[in-house]
């Protein structure tokens, strides 16, 4: 065998995020020589963690990201979910009294994981470093990527440029993706970018006092907390230290309206009172006038790759908002997908003839597989901000919800409720999506039936019995109307 068909192969991933610290732990031990570069310092230093406050969207872990974390065999997915806290289902505050009711995610008691983006990062990277075959740069930016000869040029800490070689390169660098737009330069890749006119804050809940002295949570922490108030909305989600991360979505011309403290207390005793004593007036305007004020972005992109030379991957490849809690597990998908199509292409770090045999047709393969699933998440996230702001207090919502739970608990197999396909299962995205819109149409149908009947029923009656019965019919027409 010559020298060219023994050398090792190289990927260089650019950005060691959650999606590119897991994605160097999978080429590592599918033999690859792995080069993670990084823009920012070490996440890990104890004086880069406090800058971290107030940037970061907490993070719902599923099924998605936990079967990624599982096919790694490091056990990574327990080491998690000890530092996690579960919410097994929404707790919606309603009106201006903020009454709180209960919306199960699963009649199975399935639940997702909140956990901290920082401490699962972190996690990440440990693992990543402890192989013998993955080396982690830090502080190196990005400047330029000549696809063709797969060199990278980065600035470095000391303001001076270095360049590396690599066989395959990955951009996991997030929205505004640095290899993508070379990417772009060099292949015509469709190219989509759409913003919301809805920002973010993000606020602390500190932990309460229980009735021994000691820390505890302020609310239920095993439920996602929402405060739906139709054009804006709180979250609340709870971290392993009883505290709850907090974040107001709400247009951007709302939060320049809010100009003093006095506008910002009067604006919460209005919408979200309950929360007032909950996360502390000073606390709130501490965090609410001096945390930024973040962008919701969704990006689509199509194809993923450029020949056997360069792939994009995570948000790099599709961001979206964050109301379906997917970003984090389609990213960490994305990795476990890229993988099994690489074992099934047969793909190992060995050159022949100057060539990793069966790449090109892998990475063809991949954004073949990929790009309608994450499109198909991207969309419905969008469609997953109005129904977290409105139509979870509405009534046909719940009606429907309660019979996909009732359908689902008898009969499985028949009806599989959108929430729990996305969540609780890897099935994907497209084929997730085009199920639901099936079994919607044949619900729609459903309930409409048992309406008219019903009201049928009730109008015979009523005919026999007017006096007595036909403001109920009336009720009953106007519940009709009100469904549909």
């Amino acid at each position: 065998m010559s020298n060219e068909q023994q050398r090792q192969g190289v990927v260089g991933i650019v950005g060691a995020g959650l999606v590119g610290a897991l994605n160097a732990i999978y080429f590592a031990q599918r033999g690859w020589k792995v080069e993670l570069y990084e823009l920012r310092p070490d996440m890990r230093l104890p004086i880069h963690r406090e800058s971290r406050r107030g940037r970061s969207i907490n993070l719902a872990l599923s099924e998605r990201g936990l079967s990624a974390l599982r096919c790694t065999g490091l056990g990574l997915e327990d080491i998690i979910l000890k530092a996690s806290v579960p919410m097994k289902a929404r707790m919606v505050h309603i009106g201006k009294q903020c009454t709180q009711m209960s919306q199960q995610y699963s009649v199975n008691g399935e639940h997702i994981n909140a956990v901290d983006r920082a401490r699962l990062n972190e996690l990440l990277l440990d693992a990543a470093e402890k192989m013998e075959n993955v080396t982690v740069h830090f502080e190196h930016r990005l400047t330029q990527a000549d696809i063709e000869t797969n060199k990278l040029e980065f600035v470095v800490a000391d303001g001076t440029t270095k360049s590396y070689y690599t066989d395959l390169i990955i951009g996991a660098d997030g929205a505004y993706s640095k290899l993508r737009s070379q990417m772009m330069r060099r292949m015509r890749m469709d190219y989509d970018q759409e913003y919301i006119d809805t920002g973010y804050c993000e606020l602390s809940m500190p932990p309460a006092k229980g009735p021994d002295g000691k820390p505890t949570f302020a609310l239920d922490p095993n439920h996602l907390h929402i405060w739906p108030r139709h054009t804006f909305m709180l979250i609340a989600l709870p971290n392993p230290d009883f505290s709850f991360t907090c974040t107001l979505f709400m247009p951007f011309k709302m939060f320049d309206e809010i100009k003093t403290e006095d506008q910002l207390m009067h604006f919460f005793r209005e919408n979200f009172i309950d929360s007032i004593p909950l996360i502390g007036e000073e606390s709130l305007k501490l965090d609410f006038f001096n945390n930024p004020r973040g962008s919701l972005v969704t990006i689509k992109a199509s194809p993923h790759h450029y020949q056997d030379k360069a792939l994009i991957i995570g948000d790099a490849a599709h961001a979206m908002v964050p109301f379906y809690g997917q970003g984090m597990n389609c990213g960490f998908q994305d990795v476990q997908v890229l993988h099994e199509i690489l074992d099934r292409h047969n793909v190992h770090p060995v050159f022949v003839d100057n060539k990793i045999r069966g790449l090109k047709e892998a990475l063809d393969d991949y954004s073949e597989t990929r790009v309608k699933d994450a499109h198909a998440i991207c969309d419905l996230a969008m469609y997953n901000h109005y129904e977290m702001r409105s139509a979870v207090t509405s009534m046909r919502y719940l009606a429907r919800r309660k019979l996909e739970g009732i359908i689902h608990s008898w009969f499985p197999r028949l009806i599989i409720p959108l929430y729990t396909m996305v969540s609780f299962t890897t099935l994907p995205y497209s084929q997730a999506i085009d199920r639901w819109h099936r079994q919607t149409h044949w619900l729609n149908v459903a309930m409409f039936s048992t309406a008219v009947a019903t009201a049928s029923v009730m109008t015979a009656v009523g005919f026999k019995y007017r006096d007595q019965f036909l403001p109920t019919v009336r009720s009953a027409v106007d519940t009709i109307k009100h469904l549909f």
